[in-house]
């Protein structure tokens, strides 16, 4: 716990709101969307760099913990405050403080919305693609810390291929400054990248300078159903053979399409297995075009329906997808969520060896995800009340060893967090890890930035 010299130097730092000392005040950060809980012991809320300087400073010299956050939406646990200390909110450095359509940039503080980002690109006619499905509530700065992903990644990629610079102030309240706004650029080592998804252990982040593309004239929607997994596997590999590259491309497994039915009206017929939702993106006069290629292609392994949308028309197609949360909690009350990522030919053999080890522990889980980059996210249902988090928690561990036994990996876009670290070692060896650790010495000699996550 903090002193009460410690105490009076946080309130003074941080005068009014912007400190937070007592347990019913600063409970509601001691959790994130994974459901793991610990107290803090303070929360402080920067409204800029020389704050965030003196508090960096201070902490190291104090050996007091820090964890970052805005919004909380991470689902491994790495905003928890395990252990105890003071959590940093940054949702008071939320400015968009430049978006440049002659250098195609956009600077922004970490506590920046990614929608609100978003909007204020589009209407410059610029476009920021990455959209984790938290996009409308969690920020620059979190997917930052996680190399966020999102829908929009088979053609676009991740939250990495989008930081082209950033300012952070790391322990002893050093600012440092690594790239900047040149979309090229090899002189020294990768700084920039080193920080991104290594989920605040190295730094808190002040300003992130992203890289923007000229924004999509039109987009088209596919949504599509098949009698078999096997059929919806080769129809998406159909699309890739006939050269076409989606916005995004996601799939839905039977026990999705299940659980589905029971919060919405089902556009697909009963026997339907597995669907693919599909985006493309382009020109007025190329999209439509490109829409029947979309749906050629597709039509060729027989789907059970089809339906297409563009514009406003995607919205109730995407719908679908976004009701898979709420629907998951129809099958069981709680949930263990991974995002396993394989190659993507390696994906039927993923999915088959999840469902064999859940037939084995009585339990259902929900497979779905971003088929178009192998990025399956594995919802394991159970039961805590009713004496199954034994159950689930022993096939977690098998479901890693299937995924890492097709050459994947336990994480495409959520980190590793609390929830994922006591597995890391299966993934990364020995060698790796230590210099892994060497590297945040570097940064953090004393450890106070997110101890216990990551690696």
């Amino acid at each position: 716990m903090l002193t009460s010299a410690q105490s009076r130097f946080l309130t003074g730092l941080f005068p009014g709101d912007a400190c937070a000392l007592s347990p019913e005040e600063t409970c509601a950060f001691g959790g994130d969307s994974s459901r793991l809980f610990h107290q803090p012991w303070a929360v402080v809320r920067p409204e800029g760099r020389e704050q965030v300087r003196e508090l960096l400073r201070w902490a190291d010299a104090e050996r007091v913990p820090l964890f970052f956050r805005s919004r909380g939406t991470n689902v491994v646990g790495a905003c928890v405050p395990q252990g105890g200390g003071v959590v940093v909110s940054t949702l008071r450095m939320n400015r968009i403080i430049d978006i440049s359509g002659r250098d195609f940039v956009a600077v922004v503080e970490p506590g920046a919305v990614t929608a609100d980002v978003q909007r204020a690109c589009a209407a410059k006619g610029l476009f920021y693609p990455p959209d984790p499905a938290s996009v409308r509530i969690s920020t620059i700065g979190g997917n930052v810390s996680t190399n966020a992903g999102g829908m929009r990644a088979v053609k676009y990629g991740v939250t990495r291929e989008y930081v082209l610079g950033l300012e952070a102030v790391i322990p002893g309240g050093e600012v440092i400054r690594m790239g900047g706004r040149c979309h090229k650029n090899v002189v020294g080592l990768d700084l920039t990248r080193l920080f991104v998804g290594a989920e605040g252990t190295l730094g808190c982040l002040t300003e992130v300078t992203l890289k923007l593309l000229p924004r999509p004239q039109a987009t088209a929607s596919v949504l599509v159903g098949f009698e078999t997994l096997e059929q919806a596997l080769e129809a998406a590999a159909a699309v890739f053979r006939a050269g076409i590259l989606p916005v995004a491309m996601e799939f839905m497994a039977a026990e999705v399409l299940a659980a589905l039915e029971h919060v919405t009206v089902p556009p697909w017929p009963k026997g339907t297995q597995a669907a693919l939702l599909l985006q493309i993106d382009g020109s007025e006069e190329s999209l439509p075009g490109e829409l029947a290629r979309l749906e050629a292609s597709l039509g060729a392994e027989s789907p059970a329906f089809l339906e297409a949308g563009q514009g406003a028309a995607e919205e109730g197609l995407w719908e679908v997808r976004r009701l898979i949360n709420p629907a998951s909690f129809r099958v069981a009350p709680d949930k263990m969520s991974d995002d396993v990522t394989v190659p993507r030919g390696e994906v039927a053999r993923a999915i088959a060896g999840i469902r064999e080890a859940a037939g084995r522990h009585g339990l259902t889980v929900l497979t779905f995800g971003h088929l178009g980059d192998g990025n399956i996210h594995v919802n394991i249902m159970y039961d805590k009340a009713g004496g199954e988090l034994e159950r689930a928690t022993a096939l977690k561990r098998e479901v890693l060893g299937v995924v890492l036994g097709a050459g994947g990996t336990m994480s495409g876009e959520h980190g590793v967090g609390l929830t994922k670290y006591p597995y890391f070692d299966e993934q990364i060896g020995a060698a790796e890890r230590r210099l892994m650790r060497s590297i945040k010495a570097s940064f953090d000699p004393n450890g106070i930035l997110n101890p216990g996550k990551a690696y």
